[in-house]
């Protein structure tokens, strides 16, 4: 229970599961563990409730990059709250692998690494060097679902239970 410790002396919560909105059909897994690999779908910025966490739109138009930080890091929160779900544990996490991070950008909006950066300075922090430590894309859309500012996928590598 070494990552609950550090999650809570941090004054960390994570997330209850997604609220999805009237209408909308999720039919996959948010985490799909194939042998040692956990892969995680796309997550969005939650707030503790489950309930998608404001502000909305495009970094660099209705969103700072300050506040696109900290929606990934909100969404490593989200990410966590979905492995822990799954996996009964967070320290079953050996290994983070993976990390793909897309934000929502407004045109010439060039920083997108600055943003996801909120989520992979997360993982570093709760993880440390070596298991933390992550492949990573930071890419730029048009949009993405329900207007969020960022989504996040990832794949871990994870110990037996």
């Amino acid at each position: 229970m070494e990552m609950e410790a550090r999650l809570k002396e941090r004054g960390l919560v994570l997330p209850a599961p997604l609220k999805t909105p009237p209408g909308l059909v999720l039919p996959f897994s948010w985490v799909r563990v194939r042998g040692n690999r956990a892969y995680v779908s796309g997550h969005g910025a939650q707030n503790a409730d489950g309930s998608l966490a404001e502000p909305l739109g495009k970094v660099g138009a209705e969103v700072s990059e300050e506040q696109g930080y900290e929606a990934a890091r909100l969404t490593a929160l989200a990410v966590l709250g979905s492995l822990k779900r799954e996996l009964g544990d967070l320290d079953r996490v050996g290994a983070w692998l993976r990390v793909f991070g897309m934000v929502n950008s407004a045109p010439g909006f060039h920083r997108q690494p600055n943003v996801i950066n909120g989520f992979s300075d997360l993982i570093l922090d709760l993880y440390g060097p070596e298991a933390g430590d992550h492949a990573r894309s930071a890419v730029g859309m048009a949009e993405l679902p329900l207007g969020m500012p960022v989504e996040v996928e990832a794949e871990v590598e994870i110990l037996s239970g």
